[in-house]
């Protein structure tokens, strides 16, 4: 595979730019329990530079999904009795995926039956371009066959233990030791991005590979990936390649990391701490 060491740059912003212009993005995510994960992806789709971001999440945690940052819509979704969102929320699903330029699913979801069905759609949505992390991953690790079914542009950004799951679901065998190996045969596979993180974080879409050089471990924290799904998923609302919005998002995802450890040191490094460097990243990275 090719090696990329260049990380992409966003544009310059028009002067007449209006909030359609910088892209309207969706997530979905949170339940009972779970309301911060929701939340962080929607902020970090906000800092990234997202023109209108709305965050489709179980209706009993809606409020508090709400209240947690007022730059952000809300859409509340029939939920199902453990609280989490349910499969008859597909049909509200399916109508924001249709007024958004890119959505995400995954963080803080949980998993079960009526999960899986909303994801085995979204994957079958024709020119949706689409995100899945967290428990979308685990739902989608559940889904025999279904690179075969799918028509969405997808990026996909698992953890070692979701890229385990997602291994043995649909090769029946473990994850390979080397996690570029293992990264590209499952991109070539599945005809997605594949986001590895870690130490190191490996992107790729089976001919090309960026092998990330920021972070540190203070960012192996709860909620730090929820705040990179928001960073890609912002580049790519504003109409980035889904393999440059991912290289772009995990490099800048990491630079705010190590900014926020300078500050705060790596034990107390919070995911709401990566988010509050991000600006300065965004500097840095433009130069």
């Amino acid at each position: 595979m090719e090696i990329v060491l260049e990380v992409p740059k966003l544009e310059v912003r028009p002067v007449d730019g209006h909030k359609g212009t910088f892209g309207k993005v969706c997530v979905i995510a949170g339940s009972v329990g779970m309301s911060g994960a929701a939340a962080l992806a929607g902020r970090a789709a906000l800092r990234s530079g997202a023109g209108l971001v709305r965050v489709a999440t179980a209706r009993s945690v809606q409020p508090v999904v709400a209240a947690l940052e007022p730059c952000y819509t809300t859409i509340p979704l029939t939920e199902d009795s453990a609280g989490r969102i349910s499969g008859k929320a597909l049909g509200a699903i399916l109508n924001a995926a249709a007024e958004n330029d890119a959505v995400a699913i995954g963080p803080g979801l949980g998993t079960s039956a009526g999960l899986r069905s909303i994801v085995s759609t979204l994957l079958r949505q024709d020119g949706l371009r689409l995100v899945i992390d967290g428990d979308g991953l685990n739902n989608l690790s559940k889904l025999p066959g279904w690179p075969q079914r799918r028509k969405a542009e997808v990026v996909l950004t698992p953890h070692p233990g979701e890229m385990r799951r997602l291994c043995a679901g649909l090769f029946r065998e473990t994850m390979p030791t080397d996690r570029q190996q293992a990264a590209g045969r499952m991109a070539q596979a599945t005809g997605s991005v594949v986001a590895l993180k870690g130490a190191d974080t490996v992107v790729t879409d089976g001919q090309r590979v960026y092998i990330n050089t920021t972070g540190n471990p203070g960012m192996a924290t709860a909620g730090s990936g929820d705040v990179l799904t928001g960073l890609i998923l912002a580049f790519i609302g504003q109409g980035l390649a889904s393999f440059e919005a991912t290289v772009l998002g995990v490099y800048l995802h990491g630079l705010a990391g190590d900014l926020a450890a300078e500050k705060q040191g790596q034990i107390s490094l919070m995911a709401t701490d990566i988010l509050d460097a991000l600006p300065q990243a965004f500097r840095k990275h433009a130069g």
